[in-house]
């Protein structure tokens, strides 16, 4: 009987559908492992997300819902964070143009009398060692005003410290001595500004995108570089302390959720450090991010020792990153007050970066006369962004730091797929035919 036929003979029944193509067995398999590679990823987020709820229940809210919960429009200041006043701190302004703009910055009328009422003090960037820049030092010296010297690198040398540079600032602080011994300025403590070298990474994402990607896996593997330069910087905080200086660090917030995580992902790839000094300053800077408002200190605050808030002059690279105005500023210095009073480690010193925005804008006038002990309240809605955006950053990190179990577990279960795929292939491959004997 013909095919079409047979099908004849069951008309009055529906004429079944052919299956549903799959695709080919490789086009399956791929499929297959993209779906287990997810479920990885996921899997690992949860066991993470239980251990660090069980450590800390307080940073991920309740529950796990909470955690992913989405920003509504119905969140508001009700159910906000009310932040009680304190005494007024004492100010430091960061400052780090270049000499002549410093020059022009401090003849302005107002400016060293306003720094003078404050009780504030000065964190000036030292790049180079020049007589104009030492002449400037004298002057805040003889006006009363603490300076803190900003220990940082020329340009050329990436301005900034870290694990790539080491050798450059033990032989810039040993130049940095002589300087100001030969001027005789006085400084209150030193500071290392710990970040990456931009103008390295600016060049490799200019160049090729395989190479920024072999560098960054490079450097991802190379744990001993990191430590070196923990020791070596560790032996020049100890210099540094030895002369007779109270050392500062300034750091990221983001070192605080790498500790949180247990990893040193973030220090390894960008270069940062993890460094013991007399005291470490977070740079919570929430004009980057707005949206979060002053809860992006409350949520750090809890585990800085210092804060700088900022920034007050903007960002003359990205036109998206405005300076904050004079509420969000003030509201800033509240916030960051609470935990300077509060903290056993706090020493009522906030910064401020920087000084030449606070001038442009008319802060410190207002500064004078503002109300410290008046309370502030944080939206709900923010502190909640704050929350989960601490806890998305450490969920990243752990997962970074643990990539290589996910990618021997991914191997292992391709492994395990391609064995069944090819164990499937032979039996379903027709066997051959028998030769029939003479």
């Amino acid at each position: 009987m013909a095919k079409k036929d047979f099908w004849n003979v069951f008309a009055d029944r529906p004429k079944p559908q052919s299956p549903r193509k799959r695709g080919s067995p490789t086009q399956v398999m791929v499929r297959n492992l993209i779906l287990i590679l997810i479920l990885i990823v996921r899997l690992a987020t949860a066991v993470f997300c239980a251990a660090a709820l069980a450590s800390s229940p307080a940073l991920f809210g309740a529950s796990f819902g909470d955690w992913f919960e989405t920003p509504s429009a119905n969140d508001d200041a009700s159910d906000g964070v009310l932040v009680t006043g304190g005494a007024p701190p004492v100010l430091m302004f960061a400052c780090d143009g270049s000499i002549s703009d410093l020059e022009s910055l401090f003849s302005q009328a107002g400016v060293i009398s306003d720094l003078q009422t404050l009780h504030a003090g000065i964190a000036l960037a030292v790049p180079d060692l020049t007589p104009e820049r030492a002449q400037l030092v004298r002057r805040l010296n003889d006006a009363g005003i603490p300076v803190a010297a900003w220990l940082a690198l020329p340009g050329e040398q990436g301005y900034y410290l870290n694990a790539g540079n080491e050798p450059q600032a033990a032989a810039h602080f040993a130049e940095f001595e002589s300087w100001t011994a030969i001027n005789g300025l006085r400084w209150t403590e030193v500071g290392l500004d710990i970040e990456p070298n931009i103008q390295e990474f600016a060049a490799l994402r200019q160049g090729s995108k395989w190479r920024l990607i072999v560098t960054l896996a490079r450097r991802y593997f190379d744990v001993g570089r990191v430590e070196r330069a923990k020791v070596a910087y560790s032996g020049l905080i100890r210099q540094i302390q030895s002369r007779g200086y109270a050392v500062q660090t300034y750091q990221f917030p983001f070192i605080a959720d790498e500790r949180a995580a247990h990893t040193t992902v973030l220090e390894r790839v960008a270069g940062i450090l993890d460094l013991k000094s007399d005291q470490e300053v977070l740079m919570t800077y929430t004009s980057f991010n707005p949206a979060l408002d002053s809860a992006l200190i409350w949520v750090y605050g809890r585990d800085a020792q210092g804060i700088v808030v900022g920034s007050t002059a903007g960002s003359a690279s990205d036109a998206h990153f405005v300076p904050l105005n004079w509420d969000e500023f003030s509201r800033d210095l509240k916030v960051a007050n609470y935990f300077s009073s509060s903290h056993a480690t706090g020493s009522r010193i906030i910064g401020v970066y920087n000084l030449e925005g606070c001038v442009r804008q008319g802060f410190l006038p207002r500064l004078r006369t503002l109300n410290w002990s008046e309370p502030v309240t944080i939206p709900g809605k923010a502190v909640r962004g704050a929350e989960r955006f601490r806890a998305r950053v450490q969920t990243a990190l752990w997962i970074a730091a643990h990539l290589l179990y996910f990618l021997a577990m991914f191997l292992i279960v391709v492994t395990w797929i391609v064995v069944l795929w090819r164990k499937r292939r032979r039996a379903q491959r027709p066997a051959p035919l028998a030769i029939a004997s003479r």
